[in-house]
């Protein structure tokens, strides 16, 4: 436990599991929006947000409108082999 997570009242166990990356949700993610900036990033590059039921729609339409959305898939337990990146 880190002192942020002190300071934010959340326990280990909360910070380890998959959240939604819609600013100020706290519910499990149970779908992986991949999404990249051409601008910025080379074309097979995929960053990654996690969305809940109630989110995907609107974080999907968020990346879609400025051209960033790649694929949505289904977030499946130990289904990523490497940390997934969260940017909000």
């Amino acid at each position: 436990m880190s002192i942020f997570d002190f300071a934010a009242g959340t326990s280990p166990a909360a910070s380890d599991s998959a959240l939604c990356s819609r600013k100020a949700c706290r519910a499990g993610a149970s779908w992986q929006l991949l999404w990249n900036n051409p601008k910025i990033h080379t074309p097979e590059r995929r960053k990654t947000w996690l969305a809940c039921e109630d989110h995907r729609g609107w974080l999907e339409d968020y990346l879609q409108t400025r051209g960033l959305w790649k694929e949505t898939l289904p977030l499946e337990p130990g289904s990523a082999d490497s940390p997934l990146e969260q940017d909000n």
